[in-house]
C-alpha cells in the first residue's frame, strides 16, 4: 500500500503530513515568520497559556504533597488572594472530604437530599449547593451510580453529566431527610470555627481616635465621650451606656462595630456531632461578596462553606427571650439555629432598653456572669451534648435608666465600664439644627433657634435631646411637603412642630 495512506481523523495523507513536519524542522525561520504575520497575537496567547499551565502544575504538585494544613489555611496571607488586607483569617478550600473534616456519608446525605428535592441536577448544581469543590462532588457521584443510587439523565458541559434518583436512592434521601432536611451547605466543624474567631478576634483589634471619629462621623459627639469609649472598645468586653432617653445611646451602640476591622468570615452552618447548626443569618449578618475573579478560573481557591460579611452588630431590645439565647431546634426540619451571642462573635451584642424585657434582669444577667468572666459560653444541643464555643464580642446594656438600680455590684464588677450619654450643650444643640437643615436641604436660620430655645425650652424648663432638632426639622419637612410651600426654618414653622411633638410631653 502507498505510503501516503490516509488518517482515519485527520484529511491529510500520512506521508504529506511528514514530510511537511520534517520541512519546518528544517526551516526553523519558517515558525517565527508565521508568528510575526499573525501580529504578535499567538506570542500573547501562548504566554497565558504557560502562565495557565503553571498554575496547574503548581496545584497538582499542591495536592500531591497532601493539600494545605489547617495551621497554613490561617495563615495564609489575604494580600496574595487579592483580600481585604485587614483579615487575619482566610478559608482555603479543601482538596479532600478528610481535609474539610467531612465523611463521605454526610456529603451524600447533603447531596441526596438535593436530588429528593430538586428532582434533577448536574454535578456542578450540586457541587455548588454544598459548597464544596466539584471534583471531590464528582468522585463521591461515580461511586453513588456505581451503588445504583443515582443514574445519569443525560449529558452536561464541561465533562459533568445531570443526574437523578434511583428508587434505591430516594429511599435513602427519605431516610436521610427524616432525621434532618437541611441540605445547603456542608457544615463547618466546630474546631475550625473556633480557630477562626481566635485569629479574627476583637482582642487583636485596638481602634485609635482617628478610627472612633471615622465610625461616628454622621453623629455629633464630643471629644469627652469619644475617649471614654475608646478604652471601652480596646478592651474588647461589655460597657454600660446609660443616660436620659433622646440623646443617642442606641446610635451609638450600633455604630461601634464600624471602628473595627471591617470584615470577618463565618461558616454558613456548623457541625457538631451529626447535629446542623445554622450560623449564618441574613437578617443579622450582611454578606460581603468577593470582587469576581479575572477569567473563567477563580486560582483564589476561597472555601465556599464560609461566607465574608461586615463585623456583625446585633440588636435585641424588649423581645428578647432567653430562648434566643440557647440552641434552638426546629423540630419539623431538624435543623438548629444559633443563639444570638455565637451570631455576634468578632461583633457587638447590643442589649438595648436594658430593663425593658419580658425576662427578669436577674435571670438574663445570671446567664451571663460565667461568659462574661471567662469568655466562653457553654450551649446545650438537642442531643443531649453540651459544647464550648467562643463568647468573643463587645457586649453593650444600652438603658435609661440607672444600672445600679438595674443589678447588684457583683454583676457591675463584670461590666467595667459604665459611660454616660448626656444631654447635648446649647451649642452642640444649635449645631444639630444646622446637621439637619443641612441633609434636608433646609436654609439655617439662626433667629429662629434664638426663638425656639427662648419660649419652647428655657421659658418651658424643658431639657435638650439630642433627638429633638432632628424630629423637630422632620415635623417641618412632612408639613411643608403635605401643604406644597417650600422648605424653611421660620417660628411659625417651629411653633406647629413643637405643639406636635411635645403635646404630651
Amino acid at each position: 500500500m502507498d505510503e501516503r495512506t490516509f488518517d482515519p481523523v485527520s484529511p491529510i495523507p500520512r506521508g504529506v503530513a511528514s514530510e511537511g513536519r520534517r520541512e519546518s524542522l528544517r526551516t526553523p525561520g519558517a515558525v517565527s515568520a508565521q508568528n510575526a504575520d499573525l501580529g504578535g497575537e499567538s506570542g500573547a496567547d501562548d504566554e497565558k497559556l504557560n502562565m495557565l499551565l503553571e498554575r496547574i502544575q503548581h496545584l497538582t504538585r499542591q495536592a500531591r504533597e497532601g493539600g494545605i494544613s489547617s495551621e497554613a489555611k490561617r495563615s495564609q496571607p489575604a494580600q496574595t488572594l487579592d483580600l481585604d488586607p485587614c483579615s487575619e483569617f482566610v478559608p482555603i478550600e479543601p482538596n479532600s472530604f478528610a481535609e474539610a473534616q467531612l465523611t463521605d456519608t454526610e456529603v451524600e446525605a447533603l447531596g441526596l437530599k438535593f436530588l429528593l428535592a430538586r428532582g434533577e441536577a448536574s454535578g456542578r448544581e450540586i457541587a455548588d449547593q454544598i459548597k464544596l469543590p466539584f471534583v471531590l462532588v464528582d468522585e463521591l457521584l461515580r461511586r453513588l451510580k456505581q451503588e445504583q443510587l443515582v443514574v445519569h439523565k443525560g449529558a452536561a458541559p464541561m465533562n459533568d453529566f445531570v443526574y437523578q434518583l434511583t428508587e434505591l436512592g430516594r429511599e435513602r434521601a427519605r431516610r436521610y431527610s427524616a432525621h434532618c432536611t437541611y441540605y445547603g451547605s456542608a457544615p463547618v466543624s466546630l474546631k475550625e470555627y473556633i480557630a477562626s474567631v481566635e485569629a479574627q478576634s476583637l482582642s487583636r483589634q485596638h481602634p485609635q481616635p482617628e478610627d472612633l471619629r471615622r465610625a461616628f462621623s454622621d453623629l455629633l459627639l464630643s471629644e469627652k465621650i469619644l475617649h471614654r469609649l475608646g478604652p471601652a472598645m480596646n478592651s474588647g468586653r461589655g460597657l454600660f451606656l446609660y443616660g436620659a432617653p433622646g440623646n443617642g445611646k442606641s446610635s451609638i451602640a450600633e455604630r461601634i462595630t464600624r471602628a473595627f476591622g471591617p470584615t470577618i468570615w463565618i461558616p454558613r452552618a456548623l457541625g457538631v456531632d451529626g447535629e446542623i447548626v445554622r450560623l449564618f443569618d441574613p437578617v443579622n449578618h450582611e454578606e460581603v461578596p468577593l470582587a469576581p475573579g479575572q477569567g473563567l478560573w477563580d486560582g483564589r481557591k476561597i472555601d465556599r462553606r464560609w461566607v465574608r460579611i461586615r463585623r456583625p452588630t446585633i440588636i435585641a431590645g424588649g423581645e428578647l427571650t432567653m430562648s434566643a439565647l440557647e440552641v434552638t431546634l426546629n423540630t419539623s426540619t431538624g435543623i438548629c439555629e444559633a443563639p444570638l451571642q455565637l451570631k455576634s462573635n468578632c461583633g457587638t451584642l447590643v442589649i438595648d432598653d436594658f430593663g425593658r424585657q419580658r425576662i427578669s434582669t436577674h435571670e438574663l444577667l445570671n446567664r451571663w456572669i460565667v461568659p462574661l468572666e471567662k469568655r466562653v459560653d457553654f450551649l446545650n444541643l438537642p442531643n443531649g451534648k453540651k459544647i464550648q464555643v467562643p463568647f468573643d464580642q463587645l457586649i453593650i446594656f444600652s438603658t435609661n435608666l440607672e444600672p445600679r438600680d438595674l443589678v447588684d455590684e457583683a454583676f457591675l464588677r463584670r461590666i467595667p465600664y459604665k459611660i454616660e450619654v448626656p444631654d447635648p450643650t446649647e451649642e452642640e444643640f444649635r449645631a444639630l439644627f444646622r446637621k439637619m437643615a443641612a441633609q434636608l436641604g433646609c436654609p439655617y436660620r439662626e433667629e429662629a433657634i434664638d426663638y425656639l430655645i427662648a419660649k419652647h425650652y428655657r421659658a418651658a424648663g424643658r431639657p435638650f435631646r439630642c433627638c429633638h432638632p432632628r424630629d423637630l426639622m422632620l415635623q417641618i419637612a412632612n408639613y411643608c411637603a403635605f401643604t406644597k410651600r417650600p422648605l424653611d426654618m421660620t417660628p411659625e414653622y417651629l411653633d406647629l412642630a413643637v405643639e406636635n411633638y411635645f403635646s404630651v410631653m
